[in-house]
């Protein structure tokens, strides 16, 4: 059994459409959530699906053994980020090499780094007048979006998109692939 925290910082519809997807997997369950905001909306998503979930403080993010810990109360052997804003720690991704990952609302190397999230990248996309953008999903290194990559799909734009038409097509690549992807990597994680 493979069980999974699910890492976010807002709203949690990433970590929904994930915990629905794993809901009733034979093999792939989410565990626990954990959000370093303590009014996140994905602890309305965490109380949804009964799974535990966990409010990341300042006393907590700067202790790293002790999140290592409660991943450990929850027998987690995989995390995933879903809208999770902050620099995942050495000591975490040490522990979990290879098996920690992340979804990027942009074709990475484009549009990625330390404050490129959510509207940020979608902006950023609409004001360069791109003809495309997408998704990227990665590994997790010490640096903002530059693991490995895993999968990309891409979108196309039009010049009368607008930086919420972006997002909402953003969006949707998110909920049809990102879980599919987490089943893919824990299965090719497993050989």
């Amino acid at each position: 059994m493979t069980q999974i925290a699910i890492f976010a910082s807002g709203q949690g519809s990433n970590a929904d459409t994930i915990c629905r997807y794993f809901k009733h997997h034979p093999t792939i369950w989410v565990s626990c959530i954990l959000s370093d905001r303590k009014a996140a909306g994905v602890f309305n998503v965490a109380a949804l699906h009964k799974v535990p979930s966990v409010y990341l403080s300042k006393d907590l993010l700067m202790d790293p053994p002790s999140i290592l810990k409660i991943l450990s109360t929850y027998n987690i052997n995989f995390i995933v980020l879903a809208g999770y804003l902050r620099l995942v720690s050495v000591d975490l991704i040490n522990a979990y090499r290879g098996k920690i990952i992340n979804i990027h609302p942009a074709l990475l190397p484009k549009y990625g780094g330390k404050g490129m999230f959510g509207r940020h990248v979608h902006e950023a996309v609409h004001n360069a007048h791109e003809s495309e953008t997408g998704i990227t999903i990665h590994h997790v290194n010490e640096h903002y979006d530059k693991g490995d990559i895993i999968f990309q799909a891409k979108v196309e734009l039009n010049e009368h998109d607008s930086v919420e038409a972006i997002a909402a097509k953003i969006h949707q690549l998110e909920m049809q692939n990102y879980p599919k992807v987490i089943e893919d990597c824990i299965i090719n994680s497993l050989h």
